[in-house]
């Protein structure tokens, strides 16, 4: 199992008053409440939850993006991995993920996810997501053709990094009469690629068909046990070695205040059965396992207490760790 640390980098510094009163904080809520100097502050504060992540053992960093909303700062998930493709030296970089309906030219998309995965060094793992209605009508794109433009801005994708150009592309909602890029993936033939969803069956049965990891996003636990059971009875169009390399749950917890105003500590998670991480090139088949176990205390502090940082956070959960005498793995107490 490996850990990786997630956060929709929320815009909390808006007055909470006014999405009550409004009803609702997306899409059509007001962009006069976004404060760019808070905004400047939560993404360098941000960013330093990202470093402290690697340096307390977690094994991936996840990023996502939504639009038209205070609950998630991220508008181009890229960005936030170009950056952590130069920050970071060891953690994967799993995007969750890149709205393809949303994207005006694939092309230009499979440029930027090579550029990233050469600056990490082969650590990026690349989801694509269909976006909800919410995302379409942000970006001004007609909803009907969601999966239309998914499929086929996925196909152009691949081919842009896989097949040697110059080639030409004619697709219903695409047509490329050059493709070139002068950006491939270091990872070959590409890399990893995710489909993160909630309970689309069509989804589902596309990703086992193209043999993708289905990644489930929050979902409850008898719902997961379907979407497995829909994806495990999904023939395939090649071979796929076991369930636990293809399949993933996405899972998380809060710490809140105790009633005597003592800080629970909490393990903040993001579940992936058995990612098929152990080869060093995202397409190839799974050759051994890693396992991680990585704890750490995040919490919101009583009003006794004044807020305790991140870092304060980290240094607290390395304190923790010390080496077992009987079996010589560190453990956190």
């Amino acid at each position: 199992m490996h850990l990786m640390y997630f956060s929709e980098q929320p815009m909390s510094a808006y007055p909470v008053d006014e999405g009550k009163e409004f009803g609702a904080t997306a899409l059509m809520f007001s962009n006069r409440y976004f404060d760019p100097v808070e905004g400047s502050r939560l993404y360098q504060e941000y960013l330093e939850h990202y470093r402290l992540a690697e340096e307390v053992g977690f094994d991936g960093i996840m990023l996502n993006e939504h639009h038209n909303a205070p609950f998630c700062m991220q508008a181009k998930c890229n960005i936030f991995a170009s950056i952590l493709a130069a920050m970071t030296k060891r953690v994967k970089l799993v995007l969750l993920g890149n709205p393809l309906p949303l994207a005006d030219n694939p092309v230009r998309l499979a440029e930027e996810l090579s550029m990233i995965d050469m600056i990490s060094k082969g650590r990026l793992v690349s989801g694509f997501v269909r976006g909800g209605g919410q995302e379409q009508l942000a970006a001004g794109v007609n909803p009907a053709y969601n999966r239309e433009r998914f499929e086929e801005a996925h196909e152009l994708i691949v081919r842009a990094w896989t097949q040697t150009g110059p080639f030409r592309f004619e697709g219903t909602h695409y047509q490329h009469r050059v493709v070139n890029p002068w950006a491939v993936p270091l990872q070959k033939p590409h890399p990893r690629i995710w489909i993160p969803g909630v309970l689309s069956k069509e989804t589902i049965i596309w990703s086992a068909r193209q043999r993708y990891p289905y990644i489930a996003l929050s979902t409850a636990i008898d719902a997961t046990k379907k979407i497995w059971e829909l994806y495990d009875s999904t023939p395939k169009r090649r071979p796929w070695p076991t369930r636990g390399s293809s399949c993933g749950c996405r899972a998380s917890s809060r710490a809140l205040p105790t009633p005597c105003g003592r800080r629970r500590r909490a393990t903040s998670r993001r579940r992936t059965a058995r990612p098929s991480w152990s080869s060093r090139w995202g397409a190839e088949p799974i050759r051994g396992r890693q396992r991680s176990r990585t704890r750490s205390a995040i919490s919101r502090s009583s009003p006794a207490h004044p807020r305790p940082s991140f870092r304060s956070f980290a240094d607290s959960s390395r304190r923790r760790a010390r080496p077992s005498s009987a079996s010589g793995r560190a453990t956190a107490s």
